[in-house]
């Protein structure tokens, strides 16, 4: 691999912004509608916290493209180690665990269908246990977020 020498902190500082690039060329419309969170376009703006970005209680804003049929979980209803954690994400780390931006591989074949290294997965510390666990959150290169606090076996989009 060409980049097996450069730092992955690097790697994700550089994938960060180029998915920042592309949300906002979303926002300004220059490249159609994008199903990039709202939080992107917050983050970049200073904007509050991608918490703040979602939807009420009631409202009847529908999930984005890439979490139609699949269950869904607001930002505040996560418990407070996974919106710990969506915060860690955005700053880009530091880490808990040394698997932490790793590629997941969908081997469940829950998520939707992309290319080896489009996902990438998260710890979710879980009170008491004394291992990593069953909670994490994977990413998306499409500025998608899920949860699942099984291992793997169900996963609920975030909503941000």
């Amino acid at each position: 691999m060409i980049f097996r020498d450069v730092p992955r902190s690097l790697l994700r500082c550089v994938v960060g912004a180029l998915f920042l690039c592309a949300a906002l060329a979303g926002v300004a419309g220059c490249g159609g509608q994008s199903d990039a969170p709202p939080s992107a376009s917050a983050a970049a703006s200073g904007a509050p916290s991608a918490a703040a970005s979602v939807p009420g209680p009631g409202s009847s804003a529908s999930p984005p493209g890439w979490a139609k049929g699949i269950a869904t979980v607001r930002v505040d209803a996560l418990p407070a180690q996974a919106r710990d954690v969506l915060v860690l994400i955005d700053k880009g780390g530091p880490y808990a665990y040394r698997q932490d931006g790793t590629v997941f591989g969908n081997f469940e074949k829950v998520l939707p269908k992309q290319k080896r290294g489009y996902y990438h997965e998260y710890t979710v510390k879980t009170p008491g246990e004394r291992d990593r666990g069953a909670r994490r959150i994977v990413t998306g290169e499409g500025g998608e977020f899920y949860y699942t606090d099984d291992h793997y076996e169900t996963f609920k989009a975030v909503l941000r």
